[in-house]
């Protein structure tokens, strides 16, 4: 019984397309790559460093006060419509929360936050906001030097969770600081 071989040239543009589609598809629904362009996120996180995101918990279980995510911004901090790059800060607010900041502490729910991944107390104040349902306050951890929702001067400054792209779990760039994100 004799086998029929397939011609290689059409056996490596499989090979290829599956590879394409297998990448394409992780990047989509599973996890990618990212990098940290600015120092809003310091000092958990320094310029250029490389991130894992990771896309799947999200789809099991709510983010977590704490949790360092990649979203989409509100597209009204976009000036002129332009496209929007991702952010990267701290789920510091859940739906239904009240945030405020005041003398440099961060209040939720009228409780003190013990924050002491932040670079430094924050020099502004926030009157108090209630979280609306299925979204979130994001601060980076640079308070002073983050664009993030106390900065935005919308009417609601916050991430509606649909626009969560991912979770950051791990760095894998620079070496020296290889290892998980808290």
């Amino acid at each position: 019984m004799s086998q029929k071989q397939q011609n290689p040239w059409i056996e490596g543009f499989q090979t290829i397309g599956l590879s394409i589609a297998l990448a394409l598809g992780i990047r989509q629904f599973v996890a990618e790559a990212r990098y940290i362009p600015s120092e809003s996120m310091k000092p958990t996180l320094q310029i250029n460093d490389r991130l894992v995101i990771e896309k799947l918990s999200y789809r099991f279980q709510e983010p977590q006060r704490g949790d360092i995510v990649v979203f989409w911004p509100p597209s009204e901090i976009v000036p002129g419509g332009k496209k929007r790059d991702a952010f990267i800060k701290r789920i510091v607010g859940l739906p239904g929360d009240t945030i405020e900041v005041t003398e440099g502490t961060v209040l939720v729910n009228g409780e003190v936050q013990d924050e002491s991944y932040i670079q430094t107390p924050p020099t502004y104040e926030q009157d108090p906001l209630t979280i609306p349902a299925d979204s979130y306050f994001v601060l980076g951890d640079n308070r002073n030097a983050s664009y993030d929702s106390h900065a935005w001067e919308i009417e609601k400054p916050f991430v509606p969770e649909d626009q969560i792209i991912g979770k950051a779990v791990v760095r894998f760039w620079p070496l020296t600081r290889l290892g998980g994100l808290d």
